[in-house]
């Protein structure tokens, strides 16, 4: 009965689950993944690292505890503010478990500084980052074109900008070509509009210079041209860049990174061209310059004419010319006597050299050659056919003497060559035993035989 009662106790016992590490892992990084998502954190960061991959690894510190962060490169890259150690940061995203350590952290998707004025810190940090490039230095910008064919704008087609720039255009050079690719100047994908923009120009190469132009706003309208991607696609871009964003005082990355910088799109316009007036007013002044330049250099070339024609040289020019005429003449019969000379002594040698020819008979030197050239082929001949008789009664000889030395020879005389079954040729009878198959190789033909008897000699 007691063994009746321990089993049925042993039965209601609960029965054990036993987890991997892995498992029990990933069902925490499941229940992190679910409960905490779009989460915010205010931190200090430290042990901040950038892998060559583009992702970012760091931690939120307070007083009391910390956490691990990882901001993927894709989401890296759309960060306003980059994390740094010792900075103070709110952070968005939702925890995970990395599994391999089993340690829980925060996939970061959005970064912004801890306080006010954070659009304006990550202003400058962007600004000094990219200053420490060499973005901004004057040495790698472009000169804008004098007088350009066709203007680029890269604007909002509904702002007020865009008709400013046309107006102020139309009333200074009317029959200029523009061309206004349309973009978003605010909100999310503004910055993405204005890097195709700038792409597009820089790939096509329509235009000759470009206006990026917005109207003023706060700091979160202009925001697009302090993006990181717009200020590279700048740097990037092949064509020169004017920047005509905000008013007077407002300062964007844009401006910094652009060919030049305009306070206004209307200043931009009027930067970009010259108005016709201003162009007849510069080559007046062109035309002037040159007159006088021109005056002054033909009043030295005749004050030096008149020092010339009052040096001693001219007035005995007349003796020079005589003297110089004189001269050629003698040059030219000194020059008329050589080479009658020199073509008296060309013809001696050419006379000298025929006779010698003369002399030498080709005919009888090529007759001479040829008979010994046939004397030379017979002894040849005659030495090739002794060779080959000699060689040929060498060969005889040689043929003789295999013929003798042949084994086969031998086995007509009625001898015969007995072998194992492994083709060993045997000597003794003792090198087989009874029973064992052996070949005879007579002179025609081979037998297998088997021993029934065999005699050892006596000893």
């Amino acid at each position: 009965m007691a063994k009746e009662i321990s089993q049925f106790e042993l039965n209601l016992a609960p029965e054990r689950k036993i987890w991997s590490v892995m498992e029990l892992t990933a069902r925490i990084g499941t229940v992190l993944a679910v409960q905490f998502t779009n989460l915010w954190v205010e931190g200090e960061v430290s042990n901040c690292r950038a892998a060559q991959s583009g992702h970012i690894y760091f931690t939120l510190k307070d007083a009391k505890a910390q956490v691990k962060c990882v901001c993927f490169r894709n989401q890296a890259v759309r960060l306003k503010c980059q994390p740094e150690d010792g900075l103070k940061l709110i952070v968005r995203g939702s925890i995970g478990v990395y599994e391999p350590r089993g340690e829980y952290q925060i996939y970061v998707e959005h970064i912004e500084p801890s306080g006010v004025g954070a659009l304006q810190f990550a202003f400058e940090q962007l600004k000094k980052r990219l200053e420490a490039e060499g973005l901004f230095d004057e040495a790698r910008k472009k000169p804008l074109p004098v007088m350009p064919r066709c203007i680029g704008v890269v604007t909002s087609p509904k702002g007020a900008a865009v008709r400013d720039i046309i107006r102020i255009l139309r009333r200074r050079f009317s029959n200029l070509h523009l061309m206004v690719y349309p973009v978003r100047v605010q909100g999310d994908g503004a910055a993405e509009d204005i890097v195709a923009a700038l792409k597009y120009f820089s790939r096509k190469q329509l235009v000759d210079v470009i206006l990026l132009a917005r109207g003023g706003g706060s700091i979160e309208d202009l925001w697009a041209f302090n993006e990181e991607i717009v200020a590279r696609a700048i740097v990037a871009c092949t064509i020169p860049i004017v920047s005509g964003v905000g008013h007077e005082a407002d300062f964007t990355i844009a401006d910094f990174v652009a060919d030049m910088r305009a306070s206004t799109p209307s200043a931009a316009a009027e930067i970009v061209v010259r108005s016709r007036l201003e162009f007849q007013r510069h080559l007046m002044e062109l035309e002037h310059k040159i007159s006088q330049r021109m005056r002054y250099i033909l009043l030295e070339f005749r004050h030096h004419l008149k020092e010339l024609a009052t040096h001693i040289g001219f007035r005995r020019l007349e003796d020079l010319l005589r003297r110089n005429r004189q001269q050629t003449d003698e040059l030219s019969s000194r020059l008329g006597v050589a080479l009658e000379g020199r073509i008296k002594r060309l013809r001696h040698r050419y006379t000298i050299a025929g006779t010698r020819i003369a002399s030498f008979d080709l005919r009888a030197k090529i007759r001479a050659l040829g008979l010994r050239l046939v004397q030379r082929s017979a002894e040849l001949s005659m030495r090739t056919e002794r060779l080959m008789v000699a060689k040929i009664q060498l060969l005889e000889r040689l043929r003789l003497q295999l013929d003798e030395r042949n084994p086969l020879r031998v086995l007509d005389r009625g001898y015969a060559i007995c072998t194992d079954a492994e083709g060993k040729v045997l000597r003794a009878a003792d090198q087989v035993a009874i029973g064992a198959e052996v070949n005879v190789q007579l002179a025609r033909g081979r037998l297998g035989a088997e021993v029934r008897r065999k005699e050892l000699p006596k000893a």
